[in-house]
């Protein structure tokens, strides 16, 4: 059995966004099932039982499993970076900040991706990508931040903003930015497993690895780590597994050794929509007029960066064809309207009709 995904499939467009719909979902369901349980030994279920079943899964398919010492570094140094430590991070800041707030600080990585996909990769952002990651990081920086801190930033009360970090650092956003970092790391790293490894079965192994050190760091600090957790609790810790770490680590990291880091990071901007509004609908997180905002400037900045080449590439064409356009000799000027029309037919976005001269019309048979 063989994995195929092509642009060309009407499912395409929902596997790239499937990803961060079931983690911005997960979150929501690991966040109401916290005060039943621990933060590590939850991040443990996570990745354990999901690592099996990708390796399962990729058995199936006829994957080929890992083959000498460079495959199984890459792999080690995967698991300790995007298993452990961003799981580890992640589950003791959902402790101490909401389901939303929470996936809106991790998924500020993006922009380190796209910075660090460049000095290695040779990843090209462009004008476009670059505007759209500026106004993505201010998109969830208004759905996430306290809108108390925002205005008063805006008002230039710079004393207000201070206590307003303080008290943000305080609620564990802090261990959400480094989960954010370790995520954006792990998310380069596939680069260079992918020349060792399958990319699916690597994650599967990531995720067994990466979570065994926490199973066993919850077994020294952590108590009772399953006692109080009832019928819906496990239902809930199901759902992170299988969906949110199992099939969505999955796809993700296949969609990364197949195409740009840049703009499949990018659509990372789309879990904290989904947290934020999942979080509304179960666990009563209410949006904002601000954050409403924030929500708007991060569907654009999605489109802009996923579509930035060829939203370069119209600009260039519609230019070439205005340039052309403007050096055609006619018998009569042409007005401003004029020229926008000819260039779009040039461009072939519209069908322009002939205009004939009167003397061309007198000459035609009745």
């Amino acid at each position: 059995m063989q994995l195929k995904i092509t642009n060309q499939s009407p499912f395409a467009p929902l596997l790239l966004i499937a990803p961060f719909f079931l983690w911005g979902t997960a979150m929501v369901a690991m966040k109401g099932v916290i005060p039943d349980t621990t933060p590590l030994f939850m991040a443990g279920v996570r990745l354990v039982p999901a690592g099996v079943l990708i390796l399962i899964a990729a058995s199936m398919m006829g994957r080929p499993q890992p083959k000498g010492w460079a495959a199984w570094l890459w792999i080690s140094l995967f698991a300790l970076i995007d298993g452990a430590l961003f799981q580890g991070f992640l589950a003791e800041g959902l402790v101490r900040t909401g389901a939303g707030l929470g996936s809106v600080m991790i998924d500020s990585q993006p922009l380190a991706v796209a910075l660090l996909s460049g000095w290695l990769f040779g990843e090209i952002i462009g004008l476009w990508g670059g505007i759209g990651l500026a106004i993505g990081i201010v998109g969830i920086s208004l759905i996430g931040l306290p809108d108390a801190w925002i205005l008063s930033l805006l008002h230039g009360n710079m004393a207000t903003v201070e206590l307003s970090w303080q008290h943000l650092f305080q609620n564990g956003e802090w261990l959400m930015l480094l989960a954010s970092l370790s995520m954006a790391v792990g998310t380069v790293l596939i680069g260079f497993i992918c020349r060792y490894a399958d990319p699916i079965v690597a994650t599967g192994w990531h995720l067994i690895l990466g979570g065994l050190p926490l199973f066993a760091l919850s077994g020294m600090w952590e108590s009772q780590q399953w006692v109080n957790i009832d019928l819906s609790g496990w239902m809930a810790l199901a759902y992170s597994t299988i969906f949110g770490s199992a099939i969505a680590y999955g796809l993700f990291f296949y969609f990364a050794s197949k195409g740009n880091l840049t703009s499949l990071s990018a659509l990372t901007f789309l879990t904290p929509v989904f947290a934020l509004l999942f979080g509304n609908l179960f666990l009563g997180e209410v949006l904002s007029s601000l954050q409403w905002v924030g929500v708007s400037l991060t569907l654009v900045s999605i489109y802009l960066i996923n579509q930035r080449q060829e939203i370069a590439q119209g600009l260039t064409s519609f230019r070439q064809a205005w340039t052309s356009v403007n050096q055609t000799v006619t018998a009569e000027p042409l007005t401003t309207s004029d020229r926008i029309i000819r260039s779009l037919k040039a461009m072939g976005l519209i069908a322009l009709p002939i205009k004939l001269q009167d003397s061309e019309v007198e000459g035609l048979p009745r």
